[in-house]
């Protein structure tokens, strides 16, 4: 488990850097530099979250559901939207596009499970 969030962490942090570059030094034109930008953002914002994710369940025994639900929320998130947008931007296709609502839920829902933790008991 923790090695599959390290490896989006890790990548989508890579993917996003890349495509910030490119919405700053080549983007084709002004919408794809946006969608760019904004994958970018969000990518780099949640693969820090994921990394506190990592960091907050290595140090536990129990990981609980909470840091369960957060890690795999910020996981998914990443994928379905940022990368959806990387995808859209330099690709055309619309179709990816379907997905990016459902990987923003998934990131909100990590919020909220890591919200929900500080109120378990230790």
């Amino acid at each position: 488990m923790i090695r599959i969030w390290l490896a989006v962490a890790g990548f989508g942090g890579l993917l996003s850097v890349a495509a910030g570059a490119l919405a700053a030094h080549g983007a084709g034109d002004a919408h794809m530099a946006e969608l760019l930008r904004t994958g970018a953002l969000y990518g780099l914002v949640h693969a820090a979250a994921l990394l506190a994710v990592i960091a907050a369940a290595e140090r536990r025994e129990r990981r609980g559901v909470a840091l369960a639900i957060a890690g795999w929320g910020f996981a998914v998130g990443i994928v379905l939207f940022s990368i959806s947008l990387f995808a859209l931007a330099l690709t055309g296709i619309e179709r990816f596009g379907l997905v990016t609502p459902l990987g923003g839920s998934c990131l909100m829902i990590g919020w909220a499970a890591l919200g929900l933790r500080a109120f378990y008991r230790r």
